[in-house]
Formats: structure tokens, C-alpha cells, sequence
């Protein structure tokens, strides 16, 4: 893959970076570090808790247990979770190859949005001598559970269609669909800054469980079961929505490269995301590994 002036390189950090909050099931400060890392090395978490720690793939054939979150597992069994909103920062960043410590098995929820991550990381990118590679969707691929539906087909560029549906008086049709085109600065003003969202009465029955211990209204979106409880109340009038876009970002960001292609969904999740992914890979007709002039690729 020859590398020209105008090839839209990789891209890591200039140094380390740290950042610190509580993690959303421990409910105990996460301290994180964020490493820079060499060409085509990818994204890797490592657990500084563990001290046999080996390294925890960003790939989606890593993904256990995506119910509520995509948490990755190495071969050791050393588990990370809830990397979502990371991912997708990292996405909207261009971040190709990234080493990330952590003294805890999950990420920290900072406000619940991709922003405090995105905003951090931002000014500590540096450009690398080599090609930024890319996934091409070649051919339409889809998958379902139920009524869920997500899908990938090619398109020039990188766009995401979403919509939820939710039987609850705070989910109104007018919001429940969202369209986005990928760009750094798109995401930063439509999609960052989107928080996540719980029922008070799944809060409650998960912390019973000793779950969700560091949830609250300072990292998520609460709904009791008529309205949003957040004093401040919803930062876009379709937050809910474009959450969901910030997850799926970070979800097909696990495919290893940034994804060229337009991603529909209706009500999916992480698991059906991941799913997809798997439907992707399966066959090779499927996608191809190509590079972008800066003129012709996402705005990074």
C-alpha cells in the first residue's frame, strides 16, 4: 500500500495521557492511561491490575457478554468492559493504534457521553508513516433478531442511520430517528456529547445485584416511568437517539479499521452490532482493505 504525500496516514498519541473516573458497575475510580503505539498495532487494552496481564484486543471477534455493553475478553480470560464510548471516540478521532491501561476490568463512565474522552485526546494525536487502512463494504449485508434490524452497504464515506423504539412517554416518534455523516467534526457537535440512559427501575434491580454501582444522573440519563429525572434534563432534544449512534460507532470501530459504508439500524444493540460484524467477516466478498487519499476519505 505505497504512501504519497496526500495519503491519509495512521494515527496514535504524541505521548501518554491519563484519565480518571468511576467505573459504572464497580463504582470505584478507574485510572486509565492511554499510550501511544506503533504502526498497524491496532487498539489494545491491558489490565494493570492483573499481574499476569496480557493484552485485550479492540476486535469484535474478542466481544463476550454485549447485552448492556461491549466487554472484550483475551484468551487468558482477562476481561475489559463497557469500551464503547472510547471506541467511538477513538473512531471519530481517527485513533489507528493505541495501548490502553487500566487498574480495573471496565473503562470509566466519565459523563456517559463520548465527550470527556473525545475532548482529552484531541490535541495529543500524531500522524504515523504509514497508510491508514480501511474497511470497504462491498456488498449489502444484514442481520436480524426479531423485529431488530442492522445493516451494512457500501457508500462513499461513512454514514449511520438509526432509529429506536420505545414504549415510554419520553421517547416520542418525531426523535426516534437520526441520520449521521462520519466526520471528526460532525461528531464532535451531533454526537460527543450524547449521554447514556436507564430505567430507575433496571438502576435499581442491577444495583440490587451489586451492578451498575457507579450509576447516577452525573453519568447517565435516568427515566422513571414517565419523564427524565435529570434536573438539567436532555442536552438534544433526540439524545436518546444519537446515544445510540455514539454505541454503534464504537461498536464497528472493534472491526479492527474504520468501516466505509452506510450502517442502518432499527432498535439495535450491542449484541446485534457485533453480530453483524461476524456476518461481515464471514465472507470475504464482502469487504475489502483499501486506503484513501485525504480528499476522498471521512474528515479526520
Amino acid at each position: 500500500m505505497p504512501l504519497t504525500a496526500t495519503t491519509l496516514r495512521q494515527r496514535t498519541l504524541g505521548a501518554p495521557l491519563a484519565l480518571s473516573g468511576i467505573g459504572l458497575h464497580s463504582g470505584k475510580t478507574v485510572h486509565m492511561a492511554l499510550q501511544p503505539a506503533p504502526i498497524d498495532s491496532g487498539i489494545t487494552f491491558i489490565r494493570t491490575d492483573l499481574a499476569d496481564a496480557q493484552p485485550i484486543a479492540a476486535h469484535f471477534t474478542g466481544v463476550r457478554g454485549a447485552q448492556m455493553a461491549s466487554n472484550l475478553v483475551n484468551a487468558k480470560n482477562q476481561r475489559v468492559g463497557t469500551v464503547e464510548h472510547l471506541m467511538s471516540a477513538l473512531a471519530a478521532l481517527g485513533i489507528d493504534n493505541l495501548r490502553v491501561e487500566l487498574d480495573a476490568p471496565e473503562t470509566p463512565i466519565l459523563d456517559g457521553s463520548a465527550q470527556n474522552f473525545f475532548t482529552a485526546i484531541r490535541p495529543a494525536i500524531v500522524e504515523q508513516s504509514a497508510a491508514k487502512k480501511f474497511i470497504e463494504i462491498i456488498q449489502p449485508v444484514e442481520v436480524r433478531d426479531g423485529d431488530k434490524i442492522a445493516r451494512l452497504i457500501p457508500y462513499d464515506g461513512f454514514a449511520l442511520d438509526f432509529t429506536i423504539d420505545f414504549a415510554h412517554p419520553a421517547f416520542c416518534a418525531e426523535h426516534a430517528t437520526y441520520r449521521f455523516e462520519f466526520t471528526t467534526d460532525n461528531f464532535a457537535k451531533q454526537i460527543a456529547p450524547a449521554r447514556t440512559f436507564g430505567f430507575l427501575k433496571d438502576i435499581e434491580a442491577l444495583q440490587r445485584q451489586n451492578l451498575t454501582l457507579g450509576g447516577s444522573m452525573d453519568n447517565a440519563i435516568v427515566l422513571d416511568d414517565s419523564r427524565v429525572l435529570n434536573p438539567e434534563g436532555l442536552r438534544f432534544a433526540n439524545e436518546f437517539v444519537r446515544h445510540k449512534i455514539l454505541d454503534a460507532i464504537g461498536d464497528l470501530y472493534l472491526a479492527g479499521h474504520q468501516i466505509l459504508g452506510e450502517f442502518y439500524a432499527y432498535k439495535s444493540g450491542h449484541s446485534l452490532n457485533n453480530r453483524l460484524l461476524q456476518a461481515v467477516f464471514a465472507n470475504t466478498v464482502n469487504w475489502q482493505i483499501v486506503t484513501k487519499d485525504v480528499k476522498d476519505a471521512p474528515k479526520f
